[in-house]
């Protein structure tokens, strides 16, 4: 008997019988499924045979309180029962193959698969990078095309196993701390191996996707922080692709195919939900309404497309709503009057492939927050240099109020058009990319 027990902590019960009772194990992570890898199965009292049937709710304040579901029963063949060793065959319906339990340390045993994985087998990746779309103009051949909405948030590539999430910016960054929102969308996925390409918004007072509400999150570090921001502005996980699923890999498999099985996957609840696929509708009525809704824009992806792990595909095309362009900053002003001590505005720059320098496209001074203003003049402070980054030289006035910082902070602006000498019309500050990395900055049509 496997009984699936979402209580404090979401386990699975495992439970054979012997001796007239159900003796018993609590496997945080399930039942492994390849012999490479053991599970930690904590020893726990017997347990009487009915107990074996039970599935409901345990009331709040008693032992084990939550819901219990039978995960899978059967039988099972007994080759060894000693104190350090229990050695079974199990056939169940999920639960199917041979097994060994064996204690490490008082209560803590550890379970391992002795049969190889199953045919087909594949574990999941431990790391990879995602896709990218290359930006551009709505594709005339609607039949080819898939449309989705693109939201105005940080990527993020979740990987769930045993129910547990780990949550990976598109720059390899471990982010899962920093949103723990997303302990409920990984217990809600039960004993289901998945690998999904998503992307993490927080939802202003309109109800629209507000990256400078998403700012908030991205800068609490401390549990303390992480807390209090969690409860200030909430994160929503907006998912679009299935990469593996049950050990078989997806990323091979066309567009279409991968949305059939994360559709069918039935995702949904207050907080996570998988995004909207277009097949029906010309592009052009899409991104009229993603104008009309305040989204970002939309992204046409070719339905028979595989897909193509870091790379940047002309498989996938984004089309904004507004001008938004990534940007390094190489300097700052000094701030006057009540902005002495921090600064007056930002010098920015694109990262230039031939001189490894920045090519300098202008300057912004406003869209900050008082908070972020003085954060942030605390880290360029600390990064200062004597020299410039940028591959020209800038103006006199410039130049002379220039404070020269390393280049490794990623941003990203607002703006109205670009000039015809290369800079930025009118740009309004929209917050730091912690998730992007200098070198994967472009200049954007």
């Amino acid at each position: 008997m496997i009984q699936e027990h979402h209580a404090s902590s979401l386990h699975w019960d495992f439970r054979l019988e012997h001796d007239g009772v159900l003796a018993s194990w609590a496997l945080p992570r399930g039942l492994p499924v390849s012999p490479d890898t053991n599970h930690l199965a904590v020893q726990v009292e017997d347990h009487p045979l009915e107990y074996g049937k039970f599935s409901g709710t345990i009331p709040k304040g008693e032992y084990g309180a939550g819901t219990v579901s039978i995960w899978d029963r059967g039988r099972y063949d007994c080759e060894k029962w000693r104190p350090q060793e229990i050695m079974v065959v199990l056939h169940g319906k999920r639960a199917v193959g041979r097994y060994v339990l064996f204690p490490t340390n008082g209560k803590n045993w550890m379970i391992h698969r002795m049969d190889p994985a199953p045919d087909g087998y594949e574990p999941l990746p431990a790391r990879m990078q995602p896709m990218l779309a290359t930006a551009g103009q709505l594709p005339p051949d609607d039949g080819d095309w898939a449309y989705e909405f693109k939201w105005d948030g940080m990527r993020a590539l979740i990987w769930i196993d045993g129910g547990r999430p780990r949550a990976v910016s598109r720059n390899g960054t471990d982010i899962t701390g920093s949103f723990p929102e997303l302990r409920a969308f990984g217990e809600s996925m039960g004993s289901r191996q998945a690998l999904l390409d998503a992307e993490l918004i927080a939802l202003g007072p309109d109800g629209k996707p507000s990256f400078a509400r998403l700012q908030h999150r991205l800068h609490a570090t401390s549990p303390e922080r992480v807390r209090n921001a969690a409860a200030s502005d909430p994160i929503s996980l907006v998912i679009f692709d299935l990469l593996h699923l049950d050990g078989v890999s997806m990323i091979g498999k066309v567009y279409d195919h991968r949305r059939s099985a994360l559709e069918d996957l039935e995702i949904g609840a207050p907080g996570w939900a998988v995004a909207p696929s277009f097949t029906e509708e010309e592009g052009t009525h899409v991104f009229r309404t993603a104008v009309d809704l305040g989204m970002e824009g939309v992204v046409a992806k070719r339905r028979t497309s595989a897909y193509q792990v870091g790379r940047r595909s002309r498989d996938w095309i984004k089309v904004k709503n507004q001008h938004t362009q990534e940007v390094v900053i190489g300097g700052f002003t000094e701030g006057k009057g009540s902005r002495r001590g921090e600064f007056g505005a930002l010098l920015l720059g694109i990262p230039s492939t031939e001189h490894r320098k920045l090519t300098f496209v202008g300057k912004v001074g406003t869209g900050f927050s008082d908070r972020r203003r003085a954060e942030l003049a605390r880290d360029l402070k600390r990064m200062e240099r004597a020299t410039s980054p940028f591959d020209d030289r800038l103006t006199t006035a410039i130049d002379r109020a220039a404070r020269w910082v390393t280049p490794k902070l990623v941003g990203e602006v607002r703006f109205s058009e670009w000039t015809p000498d290369g800079h930025l019309r009118h740009p309004v500050w929209r917050g730091l990319r912690a998730d992007k990395t200098v070198g994967e900055i472009c200049h954007e049509p």
